[in-house]
């Protein structure tokens, strides 16, 4: 599959992907409103499965004040007036199985670009009734939008590990840990990156050893940061 090389490694190499980018929120009655700055790595390692591939991963991303792009561990919330601690993201694993459905792939110039558009929606971890400042409903609704590109010289040559360049962007309820409610609203990530042979300095030195090596077999449940918040305050 040519988005296999594009995305991750046809070989079981180890692929390093790198991002960054920002965070937008807005409510019904504001916004929006420029809240982070955000930095991050998802490590990734392909291989054959039933057909299809597995891709195996673990994250790791920071938020960052907007202005002086440093990682912020207690957040100011100017739309609550609170304080609150921020929950970077540390989820591990981010499995996919890829193989039932072919990934779009448009082809401009000299480029290709594989685009993944991911619509979510499942029973959130957070009901509102158990976590009423965290949740916002009781169904985690978002959209996951992606954009790799490569050059199509690159695909076409058959190499098992395709550079390449990526968009993101994200359309998600409040985070948990943000205390939010049920405010109407949410939040918008727009960030863009590449697989890189290695990340910026202070993201590895945050984010730790584990965090710059994918998994070597497949396991599940996903973490997401709802999850996680679930686990850290007690399901």
């Amino acid at each position: 599959m040519d988005f296999i090389r594009v995305r991750a490694s046809a070989d079981g190499a180890e692929t390093i992907s790198y991002w960054t980018g920002d965070v937008y929120g807005w409510q019904d009655d504001g916004g929006p409103h420029h809240l982070f700055g955000f930095e991050g790595l998802n490590v990734a390692r392909a291989r054959p499965a039933d057909g299809g591939w597995e891709l195996l991963t673990r994250e790791a991303a920071l938020y960052l004040d907007p202005r002086t792009r440093e990682p912020v561990d207690v957040w100011d919330n100017p739309l609550t007036g609170r304080p609150v601690e921020v929950q970077h993201v540390f989820n591990d694993p981010v499995n996919q199985r890829l193989g039932a459905y072919p990934v779009p792939v448009t082809r401009l110039g000299a480029q290709v670009v594989f685009n993944a558009d991911i619509r979510l929606s499942y029973p959130s971890p957070l009901p509102v009734a158990k976590y009423p400042e965290n949740s916002a409903h009781d169904t985690y609704r978002a959209l996951e939008l992606f954009q790799f590109f490569a050059s199509a010289a690159d695909v076409e040559s058959g190499m098992p590990d395709v550079p390449a360049v990526f968009s993101w962007c994200r359309v998600s309820p409040w985070l948990p840990w943000m205390a939010m409610g049920q405010r109407p609203g949410g939040l918008v990530y727009h960030c863009r990156g590449a697989k890189v042979a290695d990340v910026p300095q202070r993201l590895r030195e945050r984010v730790g050893e584990r965090f710059l090596h994918a998994p070597t077999e497949w396991t599940a449940p996903n973490m997401t940061s709802w999850t996680a918040f679930a686990d850290k305050v007690g399901r």
